[in-house]
């Protein structure tokens, strides 16, 4: 019994918790975007209730292990990006997604406010069949609200490996509160 109770408490610990029927399992999801500049996408998210890590890096492109200095050539096809781990008992996909599509420009072809590149593309890395079509609804929602006056340009494609960018861009607006940004939440 002890050593039942042990592997419990470690299973807790990792986070994997109890679901219907008693099994157990990882509730955490992994959502991966790029809206321009990894800064301001970053710090707008981390702010959502259930998102419960959230890392800077690069995605989307042809070279291993990428370096911010490689990705601002605008060569290697990646893009600033953001992955996130979150709780969907606490804030499904979809919310997520909505907020994405408030916080940057999604009309604007490669480019975010003065940062411009194919680095800086708008788009939704999806990690299962589930979250394309709910990244094809939500982006078909946008679209037919005309919030936007111009069609929505956003990439929706299949995640690839992510890399996280190096230490200096992680948490860079809670390090830097007066850092560039060109990310704001819009009605």
């Amino acid at each position: 019994m002890k050593r039942i109770t042990t592997y419990l408490m470690a299973l807790f610990m990792m986070g994997v918790g109890p679901i219907k029927g008693g099994a157990m399992s990882n509730t955490m999801e992994t959502a991966t975007l790029a809206g321009g500049c990894f800064w301001g996408v970053e710090e707008i998210l981390r702010q959502l209730p259930g998102i419960t890590e959230i890392t800077v890096g690069y995605t989307g492109g042809l070279l291993k292990n990428p370096t911010y200095r490689d990705v601002s050539s605008g060569i290697t096809g990646h893009a600033e990006a953001v992955e996130l781990h979150y709780d969907p008992s606490k804030i499904s996909y979809e919310e997520i997604l909505r907020y994405f599509f408030r916080l940057h420009d999604p009309t604007t072809l490669n480019k975010q406010g003065n940062d411009t590149g194919t680095q800086y593309r708008s788009a939704i890395f999806y990690h299962d069949e589930n979250q394309q079509k709910s990244a094809i609804k939500v982006k078909e929602e946008v679209n037919q609200s005309k919030k936007w006056p111009k069609p929505i340009v956003t990439e929706i494609v299949p995640a690839q490996e992510f890399y996280p960018a190096e230490g200096y861009h992680q948490d860079y607006l809670q390090k830097n509160p007066h850092g560039y940004t060109c990310h704001y939440l819009r009605n």
